[in-house]
């Protein structure tokens, strides 16, 4: 075959997209760069199918509509790392082909270096070892298979492979942790399987039998500094990409923004997922995020789910709270977080942001803080202004807050979900032990000195004590004597309270309540020594 025309080159990526699916599971049994997730196939493969979509509704008459295809759907498609560089590699392919009426020879060795250049372009520090080394030797491959007189697009197709698998090979030398695995990279050798699918249309291959999947070994392997995952894609985006990825590097690693015509597309290691979304929401309008937690491999927020032309649920979920165990709490709830609360009242324009960055058309807001719930009204009625329906439930304490947050359904309708939320929080009590901050006379407890342990009831100050383990018996004394029908106490303490003081203080609830089960969590604010909910 001398060239492609615009509906053999849709055919031929069409075909490709089915050749890559064989090997999808030996391509997620490589991945094991930068953490072992096993998706690299998974994600390659959705990007490919988002192009194959956008291929079905396009004039394939038309070389600049399918080269729009090809671009488009991938960037929209995208996910993970190897997604995001793949759409990268399309793009730049896309680019060089798009106002040429045939793909020949000569130009189809153009469109794998323009592809190869864009994906360099679009990791903030290129990695040798990645798919990136794969995506340059298949472009070399080509380069010289047209300098040795190629006249074919087989022909070129063949150097490319040629060439492209050498580098493949030499991947565990350049990355370490290839070579401790004994693989080569998961990416890379998706990229070759889609380029020797393009191969397999021309010489009209039958489809492979998958191969059997070995399994390598993923131990030694150092836990990565960032925890969470982090993608995005915006729309009616004005500012350039290259502003955006400014904004974004400063969260984490293994960093991609990319964009086309008004859509910008990002991934990134960050310990920050929520500040992320919302300082990029201010550019534009979120189609989808997705915020997954690395050392547990499964979503903790998931705004939207499915196939990238798939639409948000309805109903998203924004709450204000701080202490990290607090805050894994109401990210696994599905909240997105606006961090602050007591001492640290997040601005209107925080709120703002948080609602915005959440691709649901209807949000729910938790402030969990008296002194937040104003400034909560107020970023709604703005949001409101740009398009979002906006709930807030008045929740005055993170206890409240959290019980709220349990019936959270992103499916639900918001204002009847906000119903049930506002009646669950009413019934739940909200205990917190800390210090007093200055000498005060309270009508409840009379004198309290600066330093003095105090516990507080739904934010109301009822009792002191002279630790913390005493002020928080006695808080669950004057509840639950004279009520019997809470079930449950979620406990979370302080990084400063040690283990064993608050094993001891679990016993003596659990003897004084036998029918109340206990649960303990680390990572509450550092303001309060104990923060439970009793519900």
């Amino acid at each position: 075959m001398d060239k492609w025309s615009p509906e053999a080159l849709a055919d031929a990526f069409r075909f490709a997209t089915d050749w890559f699916a064989v090997y999808v599971e030996e391509v997620n049994a490589l991945n094991v760069y930068p953490v072992p997730d096993g998706d690299t196939g998974t994600n390659m493969h959705l990007t490919l199918q988002s192009v194959r979509r956008e291929l079905d509704l396009c004039d394939n008459t038309k070389m600049r509509e399918v080269a729009r295809a090809l671009a488009y759907g991938s960037l929209l498609g995208a996910r993970g790392n190897s997604g995001v560089i793949l759409s990268q590699l399309l793009k730049g392919f896309s680019e060089a082909i798009k106002r040429s009426p045939a793909v020949t020879p000569e130009l189809l060795a153009e469109a794998l270096e323009a592809g190869a250049q864009s994906a360099y372009r679009a990791v903030m520090k290129p990695v040798e070892g990645t798919i990136l080394t794969v995506a340059r030797g298949v472009a070399e491959g080509a380069q010289q298979a047209v300098e040795e007189g190629a006249a074919t697009i087989e022909a070129v197709l063949a150097g490319a492979i040629r060439r492209g698998g050498e580098l493949l090979e030499q991947t565990p030398e350049m990355l370490p942790v290839l070579k401790t695995a004994g693989v080569v990279d998961a990416g890379g050798k998706g990229y070759l399987y889609l380029v020797e699918g393009l191969e397999g249309f021309v010489l009209e291959k039958p489809l492979p039998e998958p191969p059997k999947i070995e399994k390598y070994a993923q131990e030694a392997f150092e836990e990565e500094e960032y925890g969470y995952c982090t993608e995005f894609l915006m729309e009616d985006v004005k500012e350039p990409v290259e502003k955006i990825r400014e904004l974004v590097a400063p969260f984490g690693d293994s960093l991609l923004v990319v964009g086309a015509e008004g859509y910008v597309k990002g991934h990134i290691h960050t310990n920050e997922p929520d500040a992320l979304l919302a300082t990029v929401a201010r550019y534009g309008r979120m189609k989808r995020t997705k915020v997954e937690d690395m050392s547990e491999q499964h979503s903790e927020i998931l705004s939207a789910v499915g196939a990238a032309d798939e639409a948000p649920p309805p109903t998203g979920l924004v709450a204000v709270a701080s202490g990290w165990g607090v805050i894994k709490a109401f990210r696994g709830l599905g909240a997105r977080i606006v961090a602050g609360g007591q001492t640290q009242n997040p601005s209107v324009q925080d709120i703002l942001d948080a609602i915005k960055s959440l691709p649901n058309p209807e949000v729910i807001v938790l402030p969990n803080n008296k002194n937040v719930i104003l400034a909560a009204e107020k970023a709604a009625e703005l949001a409101e202004k740009e398009g979002k329906k906006v709930y807030v439930v008045p929740t005055r304490t993170l206890g409240q807050g959290l019980a709220a947050a349990v019936l959270y359904a992103p499916e639900s309708d918001a204002a009847g979900l906000t119903e049930e939320m506002k009646e669950a929080a009413a019934h739940a009590v909200t205990f917190e032990v800390t210090r007093a901050s200055r000498d005060a006379v309270v009508e409840e407890v009379g004198e309290v000195s600066e330093g003095q342990v105090i516990g507080l009831r739904d934010g109301k100050l009822t009792v002191v004590a002279d630790d913390p383990e005493e002020a928080l018996l006695n808080l669950l004394k004057l509840t639950l004597d004279d009520a019997d029908d809470y079930e449950i106490l979620t406990l979370f303490h302080s990084p400063a309270v040690e283990a064993e003081r608050v094993q001891a203080l679990v016993r003596k609830i659990e003897a004084a309540y036998e029918d109340l089960d206990v649960e303990v969590h680390a990572g509450g604010p550092d303001l309060y020594d104990y923060l439970a909910v009793l519900e």
